[in-house]
């Protein structure tokens, strides 16, 4: 997660510097484009190691509880 917030804060800088510089602004602002894109598929696995984690723990559940209601 903390990626994230570097990815943005970087998003951020590039979209004011764009403000300041107009001959560069596409440049600044595609740049920012491609951080937003990073901070987004940074937490996009995040959810999904967590997800991940998350659905194995419940089969690990599941599988405790039949064992302990087959005994």
């Amino acid at each position: 997660m903390e990626n994230v917030r570097r990815y943005r804060a970087l998003a951020s800088l590039c979209r004011q510097q764009a403000a300041y510089r107009p001959q560069q602004s596409w440049q600044l602002l595609g740049q920012a484009e491609r951080w937003e894109h990073l901070a987004a598929a940074e937490l996009e696995a995040s959810f999904r190691a967590r997800n991940a984690m998350m659905d194995g723990e419940a089969k690990i559940e599941s599988r405790q509880a039949t064992t302990t209601a087959a005994a």
